[in-house]
């Protein structure tokens, strides 16, 4: 009996500790890993749908994030090593290849495959046409970043010069963009969401255009790291990577007012109706990848977007700057029904 006692005593603790290690991913451990984000937009929704449904906690990670505003500065904070995942462009990782890196940025998951951005104008115009942007001031994104370029693959694809046929105004920070246009600055802007939902509300823009819809598919917003990461953290990069494919189909399977209620933690400042209207519009346009692979097709894009802004110093193949086997193995391990 007493041999009895003694086993029970020890089982009850042994199931809970089995209970947790599975819940740390596998091994034993909670990963911490410490995400950059270029902005934080709805743009990003499976991302905070991830942190919100515990995708991260359930690979055995622990994920911390925060909002490092704008591509040169995300990218800085990745080379540097103050964080270990960056989300932004995809051609930040071809500016760090083109200066000759010993150590590339390596793009491992797709978040975004669209141009995020809006064409707003401060009235409505119903019957909107590209060539009434002839002579217009125009408010732009950072010269090198992906919005800006994708705005001037645009306007070039309408047959408007961005630098001959408009008044370009690029010397506004990218966190102060959306405040410059409410303050009068330009005819015309790009904005992500929810500020252009927000201004359509408040009145002080109309939304006439979408850049992604333009644009066409492009790795727009990509998780990187730095290719020395990557070989030493393996399995992370993986437990990572399963975790945004689930967060991709959450997003594609739920409705747009579900993803909102999700992800408004995030979003303090902003009602859950424009969280929702927001959502509706990336996800009809498509901007949501449903995959975390780089398709060759969508990467060929990017360069000729780069190269059309001037950007572009030689072109360099997906492979080279791109790693899609952990892509690969989140999709075959969770298939979509």
């Amino acid at each position: 009996m007493r041999v009895m006692r003694y086993a029970a005593g020890w089982i009850a603790p042994l199931f809970i500790f089995l209970a947790l290690l599975g819940g740390c991913g596998g091994d034993g451990q909670t990963h911490k890993v410490r995400i950059g984000e270029v902005t934080r937009s709805v743009f990003y929704a499976p991302q905070y749908v991830a942190l919100e449904k515990g995708f991260f906690k359930e690979e055995g990670l622990n994920v911390e994030l925060q909002t490092t505003a704008g591509g040169d500065k995300t990218m800085t904070a990745l080379l540097s090593g103050a964080i270990d995942v960056a989300l932004v462009g995809a051609e930040t990782s071809i500016y760090v290849y083109q200066q000759g890196a010993e150590d590339p940025v390596i793009n491992f998951a797709q978040l975004t495959q669209t141009d995020g951005t809006f064409l707003v104008s401060r009235e409505p115009m119903d019957d909107f046409d590209w060539s009434q942007l002839q002579g217009a001031v125009f408010l732009g994104q950072r010269k090198g970043g992906m919005p800006q370029m994708a705005g001037e693959f645009t306007l070039r694809k309408h047959g408007i010069d961005p630098q001959s046929d408009l008044e370009l105004i690029q010397n506004v920070d990218f966190a102060n963009i959306a405040a410059a246009y409410a303050s009068g600055t330009g005819q015309f802007v790009q904005l992500f969401e929810p500020q252009a939902s927000i201004f359509e509300r408040e009145g002080k823009g109309h939304v006439i255009a979408s850049f992604g819809t333009e644009s066409g598919r492009l790795p727009y917003t990509v998780f990187m790291t730095k290719q020395s990461y990557m070989k030493k953290n393996d399995e992370i990069v993986q437990k990572f990577t399963n975790a945004v494919h689930q967060a991709q189909k959450w997003v594609q399977e739920h409705t747009p007012a579900e993803t909102a209620k999700v992800i408004s933690p995030y979003f303090k400042d902003t009602d859950l109706d424009i969280l929702e209207s927001a959502v509706k519009r990336y996800l009809e346009q498509g901007s949501y990848a449903e995959s975390p692979a780089i398709a060759e097709e969508a990467w060929n894009n990017l360069l000729d977007v780069m190269e059309g802004a001037g950007e572009l110093k030689e072109r360099v193949s997906v492979a080279e700057l791109a790693d899609n086997k952990y892509a690969e193995a989140a999709v075959q391990a969770s298939p979509s029904p």
